[in-house]
């Protein structure tokens, strides 16, 4: 059991891990029980990247929700009706929390009745095998795999199947669903669901689609690293009259999506991930006249928002690649904050959508460069130099900063100097080596009475005159030659000067 949770929890980013951890907290204070379900389990078996973390609690989750926003979540859309709500929690991570629940059919085609239910009857209920896989978060059974309909199976043969033979006779908007499954991870049909999908297609189940239900795939294909090839699937198959009957003629831009999708994996590399919603949603819809977009986009019960977000997009960049061609941000710490400010999709669509050498120059100089120095900048550095937290400290940070973005303190002994100057730190001034001494110093090892030498011969000392020299002769001989030395003194003053001394004397007068 515990194997899945490890699994998850070392391929989660660690706002995600912080996300799982929250939900679990939150559900046991409330006494619910919750479990990790649909996609992000699929993608940790399967190996796809985890990007959305899809939570089924058995209860209602709106308590749940409500202490979600107050640490910082925003609630995209919810069903109250179906207590389902679509949320980008704290940290930016993408996900939903929905009640577990069943569907009924009274015959196949006919508008579902639900219920509310455990986890294993909303597992059942789903759409294909892959997507009713579920992990526990709860203590007592945490990290157990549920898998009522062998999902992890199919997952291993790189298939998807569908749960019913009326699978896409009860939701026609499955037809374009697998497509888009099967695109993503380049899986193939279960025999039999091939056969019961080829059956759909040919009595013209797509022409019964719910507008809402196109609006939602639409939504889910535009959240799609790459939505081309998925489109192409539909394209195929004769599906993209299911969004709008001109589409199929005048198909999607498939060359910018294409240079989106490259676009998203620059960011990615850095650690930031656009969502591209919007600009997907614009290449899809681009080529019909801007009238019929709206128009389409109102009809899949797109928001007004959502529709104003979509058709201002072109001009919000032009406006911003005139700001980046002026002086505003001619200098590179003008165009780091100003870059800093902007969403990331914006800068995404910048780079695929407006060619501008200038623009997209500070974008990609933001990405690999400025960004990472700020996410490096030296605080602990700044810490061990004894700068007390504060005004001063921030104004240091970023004048180190600015410094940086002008080339200076790229190795580790510039960035310390940097600091230092900027912190009005004067360095240590370097030790003078140690001089030989002298006098009653150099005497010293005599005094520690070293033995000589093994093998080495006796010298004996000097025989002193007078003055200081006695005095330090004296100071080092033993209390016998003391003695020896200052008697030999006294007989020197003693005796007559030599015939030498007095034959130089009578020569000076």
């Amino acid at each position: 059991m515990p194997d899945y949770m490890y699994l998850l929890e070392s391929r989660l980013s660690p706002e995600q891990r912080a996300v799982l951890e929250r939900v679990q907290e939150l559900a046991r204070s409330q006494e619910m029980n919750v479990y990790l379900t649909g996609g992000a389990v699929r993608d940790l078996i399967s190996g796809q990247p985890i990007r959305d973390l899809d939570f089924t609690v058995e209860g209602n989750p709106v308590r749940m929700v409500r202490e979600l926003e107050k640490g910082g979540a925003r609630v995209l859309s919810e069903n109250e009706k179906l207590r389902h709500y679509e949320v980008i929690f704290a940290g930016d991570a993408d996900g939903s929390i929905a009640s577990a629940r069943d569907d009924v059919y009274e015959r196949p085609g006919a508008k579902p009745e639900f219920r509310f239910a455990g986890i294993m009857e909303d597992l059942r209920r789903r759409d294909f095998s892959i997507n009713a896989i579920a992990i526990s978060l709860n203590a007592q059974s945490r990290g157990l795999l549920l898998d009522p309909t062998n999902g992890l199976a199919d997952l291993e043969r790189q298939e998807v199947r569908a749960l019913s033979i009326h699978a896409f006779t009860n939701q026609p908007i499955r037809l374009l669903r697998i497509l888009r499954y099967c695109a993503r991870m380049s899986f193939n049909m279960e025999s039999r669901t091939q056969e019961w999908f080829d059956l759909a297609m040919e009595r013209r189940m797509q022409d019964h689609v719910d507008p809402s239900s196109v609006g939602q795939e639409l939504r889910a294909i535009s959240r799609e690293e790459n939505a081309a090839p998925a489109l192409k699937q539909w394209e195929s198959r004769d599906l993209l009259t299911v969004i709008h009957e001109q589409l199929q003629r005048r198909k999607p831009d498939y060359d910018a999506l294409n240079k989106l999708s490259r676009v998203r994996v620059n960011f990615l590399e850095v650690g930031i991930r656009p969502r591209l919603r919007d600009a997907t949603t614009l290449y899809i819809l681009r080529r019909l006249k801007p009238r019929e977009a709206t128009s389409i986009l109102r009809n899949l019960d797109y928001s007004q928002s959502e529709i104003n977000a979509i058709n201002e997009l072109p001009d919000k960049a032009h406006e911003i690649v005139k700001v980046l061609k002026s002086r505003k941000t001619e200098t590179p710490r003008d165009a780091y904050f100003y870059l800093a400010s902007l969403p990331p999709e914006m800068m995404a669509f910048i780079e695929t959508e407006v060619p501008d050498a200038r623009a997209v120059s500070k974008i990609r100089n933001y990405l690999q460069k400025w960004r990472p120095l700020r996410l490096a900048l030296p605080v602990a550095e700044l810490d061990a130099l004894g700068v007390p937290r504060g005004t001063k400290f921030d104004e240091i940070i970023e004048h180190f900063f600015e410094k940086q973005l002008r080339g200076k303190g790229k190795t580790p002994e510039e960035r310390t100097k940097l600091l230092r100057d900027l912190a009005g730190i004067k360095e240590e001034p370097p030790k003078k080596p140690e001089k030989k001494r002298k006098g009653k110093e150099a005497a010293a090892p005599a005094e520690t009475g070293a033995k000589p030498a093994k093998g080495a011969q006796k010298v004996a000392a000097p025989a002193p005159t007078a003055g200081k020299a006695a005095k330090a002769v004296g100071a080092a001989a033993a209390p016998s030659q003391l003695k020896q030395s200052v008697a030999a003194r006294k007989g020197a003053k003693a005796s007559p000067p030599s015939k030498t001394a007095a034959a130089k004397k009578s020569h000076r007068k």
